[in-house]
């Protein structure tokens, strides 16, 4: 039975190209960046060579690149790193972000639309003269709904207030200029695009006050203390090059394939509900829910029909609860809990998508089977 991996926004696999870059930075080039010597220096040089590289695809200045652990720290740092006041986010954030603000005393949570979008007249309105900061992510992992976030930048930037998105999901899928969105703070992980996992970047504008996360030493120029995972920098830069050069014929395919999928399900399967803006989404992700069936059935399913899928965010297995994310969209409970998210990539084909569709049909009429019984 063929295996179909459809859930790359959990995670992806390793690029080979990237693998070989890492390499010698795991075997021979293994010193400490922070020594003095020559080994040390060897290591320092290549993560100063990565931070050039990763500042130029972001439009950034390489002195506003600060490695990371990976999205989640990122996201961490810009909302404990304000300073104690009144913050703004959305209902539909991952658990990087809605958890770091449920450690706040001052929030307030966005609304958003049947589509997932959240408005900036919302935004506007709940700006207040003690904001120290907004996040909003840049594209939703469980719908791929892309937010309007230049629009929404630039309201704060009206107000004075940094701006943070987590653009995990929208890097390698979408352009992201740190300038031309106008934002203060941004979030990438690596193995969101075929990179390593355990590295990731925050930038933080020039000018941005923000605390550090982590103490213990001078690294990343005072913002992140932890001596610097060489290998996954150098495997990260790698990758971000070799995904944004692909992107816009890369995405266009896989727009293709979720569209062929979606086409598809409206054919075969009654009961099938499309969740997520059907245009202003990244090309790879499609979302839907198919009513008379419960989330782990589906997966399950699909999973021994040799698919993997998910119901969403990876960071939320085990959990009973419906998906956040629908829920705030107003979906149903019956129709939150019966969700099935499909995430393409390169490894991804025409061929896949008619074994996917297949598959769901026998899987979709088993369960309903087993309910009628």
């Amino acid at each position: 039975m063929p295996r179909i991996y459809a859930d790359h926004n959990a995670t992806t696999p390793l690029d080979p190209a990237v693998l070989d870059a890492m390499l010698p930075y795991l075997r021979e080039h293994f010193g400490n960046a922070s020594s003095v010597h020559a080994v040390g220096r060897e290591a320092r040089a290549a993560i100063d060579d990565a931070r050039v590289r990763v500042a130029g695809l972001l439009g950034a200045q390489e002195g506003e690149i600060v490695f990371t652990g990976g999205g989640t720290e990122a996201d961490n740092n810009a909302i404990f790193g304000v300073r104690a006041g009144h913050i703004i986010t959305s209902s539909i954030e991952h658990h990087a972000v809605l958890h770091a603000c449920q450690r706040r005393n001052d929030v307030t949570y966005l609304p958003v639309s049947r589509d997932c979008l959240v408005d900036p007249g919302d935004l506007r309105k709940a700006i207040r003269n003690d904001t120290v900061l907004v996040s909003i992510m840049s594209a939703n992992n469980e719908t791929g709904t892309i937010q309007p976030i230049k629009k929404l930048a630039g309201i704060c930037r009206e107000r004075g207030v940094p701006f943070h998105t987590d653009a995990v999901q929208s890097f390698g899928k979408q352009p992201v200029n740190v300038d031309e969105w106008g934002v203060d703070l941004l979030s990438i992980s690596a193995h969101k695009f075929c990179g390593p996992k355990g590295a990731g970047v925050l930038y933080i504008r020039r000018g941005t006050k923000l605390d550090p996360l982590l103490f213990g030493g001078s690294h990343e120029n005072d913002r992140r203390a932890g001596t610097e995972n060489v290998a996954g920098i150098v495997g990260l830069a790698k990758a971000a090059e070799l995904v944004t050069a692909k992107m816009p014929e890369e995405q266009c395919r896989l727009f293709g394939l979720c569209e062929k999928l979606a086409v598809g399900i409206a054919e075969r399967v009654t009961g099938a509900h499309r969740n997520g803006h059907v245009r202003q989404r990244i090309g790879n992700t499609v979302n839907f829910s198919f009513s008379g069936c419960e989330e782990e059935g589906l997966l399950l399913g699909l999973d021994l029909e040799g698919v993997a899928a998910s119901s969403g965010s990876a960071c939320a297995v085990g959990s009973l609860e419906p998906s956040h994310v629908l829920k705030a969209m107003g979906l149903p409970h019956e129709l939150a809990r019966a969700a099935v998210r499909f995430s393409f990539g390169k490894s991804n084909t025409g061929e896949d998508v008619d074994l996917i569709l297949d598959a769901l049909v026998r899987v979709i009429e088993r369960l309903r089977t087993f309910a009628r019984a």
